[in-house]
């Protein structure tokens, strides 16, 4: 049977992301994990087939622990991608009116998708942090019964709790878009993402054109492109770059093969299907 670990608790987003990905199929076996790096680590150890972690939100921006540890710490590759609308719900013991309702508990990401909704409906409620949505549902079931959290549905219905507003995000076009990682490169399949690294000999002038350039000169488009610390001197950063293609393709494979002549280190986070909502 294939396993596939994911950031839990149960009741996650990433859960959520995993669940429409599977559509019911009963021969893998889910296993939640408590942190990003947990999950991919288990990748690396070979404990599990295959993770899943979020990367990216159309709001906050990218998932800044799930790209540096596959970028520093981990072998893992991305091997295929999903992407989620983020749908918040109010939840609560169950009989909890909006009027009792003394704090609300939750992700840091997810009380600031909802901080129109929060500073509207609660001006006055204390806002909790949590490890994830799930966990913050979860600890309803042991806090005073003036809390409330913020949440997915799933998490509602596994604790046995009530949802008391739905669809509470400001941004109704918020989506999260999630990563499968495992030991492997997936075949081409004509409609492809290569998501690479490029480490700099030495920050100069001209040395993001440098990389750049070699792309252009190819007609390859870049989907996303992002500075990140290298984790070495203050100043020294990386370049993060997806762009459009397998990496068995002619073109991308000719420009990475030139631009590990000009740069101290290129380190492929994967090549990839793009998503589709035919998954």
């Amino acid at each position: 049977m294939t396993k596939i670990a994911y950031l839990g608790p149960e009741g996650t987003f990433t859960e959520e992301a995993l669940d429409k990905y599977l559509k019911g199929d009963k021969e893998i076996e889910k296993e939640p994990l408590p942190t990003v790096i947990d999950v991919i680590k288990y990748v690396d150890m070979g404990r599990v087939d295959e993770g899943l972690v979020p990367i990216e939100n159309s709001i906050e921006g990218s998932v800044n622990i799930t790209q540096d540890i596959l970028t520093f710490e981990s072998e893992a590759k991305i091997v295929r991608e999903i992407t989620l609308p983020i749908r918040h719900s109010l939840i609560g013991r169950k009989g909890l009116k909006k009027k009792h309702i003394k704090s609300i508990v939750s992700h840091p990401h997810a009380t600031a998708q909802c901080r129109n909704y929060l500073s509207t409906h609660f001006p006055d409620a204390e806002i909790i942090a949590a490890n994830s949505t799930a966990e913050a549902v979860k600890k309803l079931l042991e806090t005073d019964e003036g809390a409330a959290a913020i949440g997915t549905r799933t998490a509602a219905r596994i604790y046995g709790l009530d949802i008391i507003a739905g669809d509470i995000e400001d941004n109704k076009e918020n989506k999260t878009r999630f990563v499968f990682v495992g030991n492997y490169v997936p075949p081409k399949t004509g409609k492809d993402k290569t998501s690479l690294v490029c480490f700099l000999k030495k920050d100069k002038p001209g040395s993001l054109y440098n990389i750049l350039r070699e792309f252009a000169e190819r007609d390859i488009n870049l989907t996303r492109l992002e500075s990140r610390p290298a984790k070495k001197n203050l100043g020294d950063y990386v370049f993060m770059i997806d762009v459009d293609g397998h990496l068995h393709d002619k073109e991308i494979f000719e420009s990475i093969e030139i631009l590990r002549k000009k740069v101290y280190l290129i380190k492929i986070l994967g090549s990839y299907p793009v998503f589709s909502e035919e998954f």
